[in-house]
């Protein structure tokens, strides 16, 4: 089991900039791709952005020039760089991590991103 914690999340107002950090331990990371998932009440969880363990990196439509998905593979941190950011991108952020032998994600336990003046 990989445990994921998260942290960087709070408020930020719109058009501002916040930093989201995951850092993975119990279990292997390199190998695993990686994404950030966000959830506003009432809604689905959304993909956010991806990267896999290569480094490749893809993008919700809705965030794509603004946010920036990164992966330390020696520190075993993932971070979500978001920049002008909008009120309805209000959510609680969620890492997760790709498991290698079936199309299984553990999660991390997800942070309050408020968006507001």
């Amino acid at each position: 089991q990989v445990q994921l914690v998260e942290s960087g999340g709070g408020l930020v107002q719109p058009g501002g900039s916040l930093r989201l950090s995951c850092a993975a331990s119990g279990s292997t990371f390199g190998t695993n791709a990686m994404g950030w998932y966000r959830q506003a009440p009432g809604k689905r969880r959304d993909l956010v952005a991806t990267i896999t363990s290569g480094g490749s990196t893809g993008y919700a439509d809705s965030v794509k020039g603004r946010f920036t998905i990164t992966r330390d593979n020696t520190k075993k941190t993932v971070c979500l760089q978001m920049n002008s950011m909008k009120s309805e991108e209000a959510a609680v952020y969620y890492c997760a991590i790709a498991h290698l032998g079936d199309d299984e994600r553990d999660w991390g336990q997800g942070g309050q991103v408020t968006v507001a003046s």
